[in-house]
C-alpha cells in the first residue's frame, strides 16, 4: 500500500514552514552531515522512526528496536533523534529531511502537527486497520474514543495514540497546609479556584505566585477557553468515521463521534473569549498569577516544590517530571480543572504517522502496531513520563512511587468529560500558535489591553487561516 509522494513545492510550503532559499544554499555544501545522509540505513535498507529528542533512550532502543526486531527479523530498524526547540520545529526538519530526499519512514507526531501530516504528508491507515481488526480490537477496547477522534482527519485515521495529556491542575500540599487549605473537590468552580489563589497569597509572603501558567498551545489560556464553553477557531466535526466507530465501539462510546476535528474561522472576538482574557487580566492585576511566559516551563519544578508557586496546569507527564527532580509524590496532587460554563478539558496526543513518501508502507504498519501493545507502552513508560492512553495501564502500582494520591485523574479526565478535546490545531497550526501566543502576551501585558490585542489576534488568525498548504 503506497501512496504517491507530495512535490517538492508542496513541502516547502507545508505548514507555514517555509523553507528559504538562502538557506538551503547555505547548507547545500555541507548537506550530508546535516541531513545525516552518511549514516548507515539512510540509503533506504532500514526502517527510519524519527522521535524528537537529543539523543537515544537506552530503553527506546532495547524495546522499539531490539525487541521489535526479534518478532520481525526481517525488517531492521533505525531510530532517527530530532533535536528540536518545540514540536514545531521538529516538524520543520521533518520537512526538511522530506524535501532533501532523506525522509524517515515513520514519525511521532503530537496534536500539533496531526492535521498538517494528515493532509500533506501521511498516509491513512483504515486499510490496515480493516484488515487487521480482529488483532486491533483489544486495543481500540483500551483506548477512550476521544483520543483516536483526535487522530482523524477527514473521515480517516492518520495515527493510533500512544500518549496524550490533558491539562489538569496540580497544587502544592506545602502551600496548601500554609494555606489551611483542603485539596478541592472534583466539582469545583471558577469562583472556588479564584477564592483558593486569595487564600494563598494572603500567607504567601514575598516572591510567591499562587498561579503559573506557560503561555503556550497546550496549557496556556485554551483550558480556560474550554472551561468557558468556547474556542479561538470555530470547532466542528467532519462527516464519516462510521467505518471505525461502528467496528470498535459501543453505541454510546460512539455517539456524537465523527471523522475528526475540524477548526476553520477565527472567533477571538466572541464575548466568551474576552471573558477569559479580562478573567486572566484580573488574576495578574491583583497579583495572584504570573504574567504569561513563553517557553516549556522547566524552571517550574523548582519554584513548585519549594512552595513559590502553588497551583498551575500540567498532565500526568508531570508526575514522573516531579519524581526525576526530587519532589516527593506527598509534596503535591492534582485535581480536574476547574468549572466555568463547563469542565470541559483541553489535550494534546502522540502517536506514529507513516509518511506518504516511504518505500516501506507496509513494515511501518507493522511498527505503528507493535509499538501500541500494551506490553510494550509499558515499558516505555516505565517512570510516568506521560500519560497513556490506554486506560488499564493506569493503576496504583504505577503510581505508588512517583504520585500524585489523586493519580486517577488524568484518565477520568475523559471518562468524567468525554467531550473533552484536543488543542485547537488545524493543518495552519504553526501560524495559530504564534497569533495565540503573540496577542495573549500583548493582552494581558497592561490594563487596558485586551480588547485591542483580541481584535488584532482575529486579524492574525483570519490570514493564517487563508494559507493554502
Amino acid at each position: 500500500m503506497t501512496l504517491t509522494a507530495p512535490s517538492r513545492r508542496t513541502l516547502l510550503r507545508a505548514g507555514g514552514y517555509s523553507l528559504a532559499a538562502a538557506g538551503l544554499a547555505t547548507t547545500a555544501a555541507n548537506w550530508d552531515r546535516l541531513s545525516a545522509s552518511d549514516i548507515p540505513g539512510r540509503d533506504g535498507s532500514m526502517l527510519t522512526v524519527a522521535i524528537l529528542g537529543s539523543a537515544i533512550d537506552p530503553n527506546q532502543q532495547s524495546v522499539l528496536v531490539e525487541d521489535f526486531q526479534r518478532l520481525h527479523p526481517d525488517i531492521k530498524v533505525r531510530l532517527l533523534a530530532v533535536q528540536s526547540t518545540d514540536w514545531n520545529d521538529f516538524f520543520s526538519k521533518i520537512l526538511t529531511q522530506i524535501a532533501a530526499g532523506t525522509a524517515p519512514d515513520v514519525v511521532y507526531v503530537a496534536t500539533e502537527g496531526v492535521q498538517l501530516f494528515a493532509k500533506r504528508l501521511g498516509v491513512a491507515l483504515d486499510t490496515w486497520v480493516r484488515r487487521d481488526a480482529e488483532e486491533l480490537r483489544e486495543y481500540f477496547a483500551d483506548v477512550h474514543p476521544s483520543l483516536v477522534e483526535s487522530m482523524m482527519y477527514e473521515g480517516s485515521l492518520y495515527q493510533l495514540p500512544v500518549e496524550f495529556n490533558a491539562a489538569n491542575m496540580y497544587l502544592s500540599t506545602k502551600v496548601l497546609d500554609r494555606t489551611h487549605a483542603e485539596l478541592p473537590p472534583a466539582d469545583w468552580t471558577r469562583d472556588d479556584f479564584t477564592a483558593l489563589l486569595r487564600d494563598m497569597k494572603r500567607s504567601g509572603g514575598r516572591g510567591f505566585t499562587p498561579f503559573f501558567w506557560t503561555n503556550r498551545l497546550w496549557g496556556g489560556v485554551v483550558p480556560w477557553l474550554f472551561a468557558n464553553g468556547t474556542n479561538v477557531l470555530t470547532e466542528s466535526k467532519a462527516p464519516g468515521g462510521d467505518w471505525l466507530w461502528d467496528r470498535f465501539y459501543s453505541a454510546r462510546q460512539r455517539r456524537g463521534r465523527g471523522g475528526g476535528y475540524r477548526w476553520t474561522s477565527p472567533q477571538a472576538l466572541d464575548g466568551r473569549v474576552e471573558e477569559v482574557y479580562d478573567y486572566l487580566a484580573s488574576l495578574v492585576h491583583d497579583g495572584l498569577c504570573s504574567r504569561p511566559e513563553g517557553g516549556s516551563g522547566t524552571n517550574l519544578i523548582g519554584a513548585f516544590s519549594t512552595g513559590r508557586v502553588g497551583v498551575t496546569p500540567a498532565g500526568g507527564f508531570w508526575a514522573g517530571g516531579l519524581h526525576e527532580a526530587g519532589v516527593r509524590r506527598d509534596a503535591y496532587d492534582a485535581q480536574f480543572f476547574p468549572r466555568w460554563r463547563t469542565q470541559r478539558h483541553q489535550y494534546g496526543a502522540a502517536g506514529y504517522a507513516i509518511l506518504r513518501t516511504s518505500k516501506r508502507q507496509d513494515e511501518a504498519w507493522e511498527f505503528v502496531k507493535y509499538a501500541v501493545r500494551k506490553d510494550v507502552m509499558t515499558r516505555l513508560f516505565q517512570k510516568n513520563q506521560t500519560t497513556p492512553a490506554r486506560r488499564s495501564m493506569l493503576t496504583a502500582e504505577r503510581y505508588a512511587k512517583t504520585g500524585p494520591a489523586h493519580w486517577d485523574i488524568f484518565y477520568d479526565t475523559l471518562d468524567r468529560f468525554p467531550t473533552s478535546g484536543p488543542i485547537p490545531a488545524p493543518p495552519q497550526v504553526a501560524a495559530v500558535e504564534l497569533a495565540l501566543t503573540k496577542h495573549t502576551a500583548t493582552a494581558l501585558g497592561s490594563v487596558g489591553s485586551v480588547r485591542p490585542a483580541l481584535r488584532a489576534l482575529h486579524r492574525d488568525l483570519e490570514r493564517a487561516m487563508e494559507r493554502d498548504i
